[in-house]
């Protein structure tokens, strides 16, 4: 299975990031990038994107990372979360690029950043991901 299908089936098998209707555009063990579009619907007052809506989107990019690190037959979990906010969205196309900072037997963590379409960080992410493994 090739990396952009196996993206897919990630992103899939999670209906809240399907209903984000996030798209991953790279995905490696080292990074994974993927792309969610403003829309009206994921918004609070303004037109500003909603903070509930980004944190989804890091939240479920890192965890697409955390997978492509798992040993074979483990699963993920998010078990803490942190995010830093800096600017507001009020169009066009958020990136998130997520980034293991520590990859080990019981947790990995990731680090994600979402940016504009002008390049310019809205938020910063980390995530802490259980390793799930099943026991006999």
């Amino acid at each position: 299975m090739d990396s952009a299908e196996f993206a897919r089936m990630v992103v899939a098998s999670m209906p809240f990031a399907t209903a984000l209707q996030i798209e991953v555009t790279e995905l490696t063990p080292q990074q994974v990038s993927a792309i969610m579009a403003w829309a009206q619907e994921r918004c609070t007052t303004a037109g500003i994107l909603h903070g509930g809506a980004l944190m989804a989107f890091a939240d479920t990019v890192g965890a697409v990372c955390a997978v492509a690190n798992l040993p074979e037959g483990a699963g993920t979990s998010t078990i803490e979360s942190k995010t830093n906010f800096f600017r507001a969205v009020r169009e066009g196309t958020v990136t998130a690029t997520s980034t293991p900072l520590h990859v080990g037997r019981t947790t990995i963590v990731v680090q994600t950043d979402l940016t504009d379409d002008r390049g310019k960080r809205v938020a910063r992410v980390t995530q802490t991901q259980a390793v799930l493994t099943r026991t006999a």
